[in-house]
């Protein structure tokens, strides 16, 4: 099972949490990656408390981390 950093509500940073997290398998046109390196950013902080920077902010279950580098293992 993958994990993420996720957060179920707005609020401060004990919303935050490291938890399993299912992911399907890839679409056409899309890769299986396995992260090596994941950030978090500042713009992660305003996705917290529901601020929509620079990207949009989904209704909670929300995985935050925008960033990160890996090794493609599966392209569909």
């Amino acid at each position: 099972m993958s994990k993420a950093h996720v957060i179920n509500e707005f609020g401060s940073p004990e919303v935050m949490q490291w938890r399993d997290w299912y992911v399907p398998d890839p679409s056409p046109g899309e890769v299986r990656l396995r992260h090596t390196a994941i950030g978090v950013n500042f713009a992660d902080t305003y996705h917290r408390g529901g601020i929509s920077h620079p990207w949009k902010v989904d209704t909670p279950p929300v995985v935050i981390g925008f960033e990160g580098v890996g090794i493609v293992e599966g392209v569909v």
